[in-house]
């Protein structure tokens, strides 16, 4: 069984913009209760960076991480070094 489809003509005056609570939620209003709503996703925006964006994010502070290491090292063994003199 093939699901009803439909096409509709919708007016950009009829769209609205809402935003969702942390669990993906959305608010429609009180003037929808006790309706049968039709809901749409036409577009969705996120404030949050991408899973490729974290990664390279991540690998770039791993890598800084790994020089501050190696340069801390050495000028602590510099320091230790001139104690000795």
């Amino acid at each position: 069984m093939e699901p009803y489809r439909t096409l509709m003509k919708v007016d950009a005056t009829d769209l609205k913009t809402n935003e969702t609570d942390d669990r993906g939620r959305v608010y429609l209003g009180t003037e929808y209760a006790n309706k049968r709503v039709t809901v749409a996703v036409v577009e969705v925006e996120s404030d949050r960076p991408d899973d490729d964006e974290l990664t390279a994010a991540y690998r770039d502070a791993a890598d800084s991480a790994a020089a501050l290491t190696e340069e801390w090292s050495e000028t602590s063994d510099e320091a230790w070094d001139t104690l000795d003199e």
